[in-house]
């Protein structure tokens, strides 16, 4: 038994009527006929009345019917379903993710995606790059979004691309002697104390500080330390000191502070997004769609990753 003949006596059902139902079906007469007959002799009960007046479903017929409309909605809500998840409609992805991102792209980024795929399960970690990276490897989670590329054994099966690129500025009180300053100077830093942070992900961070204030400096060794870009700024406007982190600490809104680039400039590690080679499923095609609408600078380099990998 097919699909095509639960049709087939359905539509005979609503029409009563052998012509008039082929003429529906665009079939001919005849052959529906014979596959009605075809399928009353597989389940062994005659299912319509032949009669002058038209075609009647018997007492089996009716049972049927009632089963294959069931069945055949079942079919349709299985190919719209199917339709949907080979789109990216539907399904799950897995985002690990460093805690900086949240301030830029990551935002715009998740709410975008949000809105056209609201049918997808999103489970979203906040996670290190040492522990986000393994994991991705793992297959634990279906994209990362780390510092820096992600390492060790394993990564070279994964696509990686930047999707941001930062360097380290100053965040300070309004009413510090520098706030009115365009920039900072590593010689002014050195004399005020600092505020950083020492999040899992802040070795590099703190390498770059070290680059820039001397390896040795007195000034990165009596630091106040801070959980994260949030702290760093809340400490800056109390009073407490200078905040030195990335500089997508702008897109943090906070009263009473000033922010200002510092001299010479110091690069950070750049916000990479990677993700399996092998991984081609809809969700997360569609995720990277997201992300190429969003950031538009990331997505020729991403189709460049891609097209290597082919």
């Amino acid at each position: 038994m097919e699909a095509r003949h639960l049709r087939y006596a359905v539509a005979l059902a609503e029409h009563g009527h052998f012509g008039r139902a082929a003429g529906e079906l665009g079939i001919a007469q005849p052959p529906l006929s014979k596959q009605i007959a075809d399928l009353e002799r597989e389940i062994g009960a005659r299912l319509f009345e032949r009669t002058r007046q038209g075609v009647f479903p018997t007492a089996a017929g009716e049972a049927f019917l009632a089963r294959a409309r069931r069945a055949l909605e079942e079919i349709a809500a299985a190919e719209v379903d199917a339709g949907r998840a080979a789109r990216g409609e539907t399904g799950r992805l897995r985002l690990g993710f460093v805690a900086s991102a949240l301030l830029d792209p990551l935002p715009g980024v998740l709410s975008r995606f949000g809105r056209e795929r609201p049918d997808v399960r999103l489970e979203l970690h906040e996670m290190a790059t040492s522990r986000s990276s393994p994991a991705l490897i793992a297959g634990e989670l279906d994209v990362a979004i780390t510092l820096g590329p992600p390492r060790g054994a394993g990564a070279e099966h994964l696509v990686s691309v930047p999707i941001g690129r930062d360097h380290v500025i100053a965040v300070m009180s309004t009413a510090h002697p520098y706030a009115g300053q365009p920039s900072v100077s590593v010689d002014q830093l050195r004399r005020q104390p600092l505020i950083v942070s020492a999040g899992e992900d802040e070795p590099a961070v703190v390498a770059g500080l070290r680059g820039l204030l001397g390896r040795d400096s007195s000034a990165l060794g009596g630091a106040s330390v801070a959980r994260d870009v949030h702290t760093i700024i809340g400490l800056a406007a109390s009073g407490v000191g200078v905040g030195l982190g990335p500089s997508r600490m702008r897109a943090v809104p906070r009263p009473g502070v000033r922010f200002c680039e510092v001299t010479p400039g110091t690069p950070l590690p750049d916000l990479v997004l990677s993700f399996a080679a092998r991984d081609h499923s809809p969700v997360l095609r569609a995720f990277l769609d997201t992300i190429r609408g969003n950031c538009p600078e990331v997505g020729s380099a991403l189709d460049d990753r891609l097209r290597s990998r082919t």
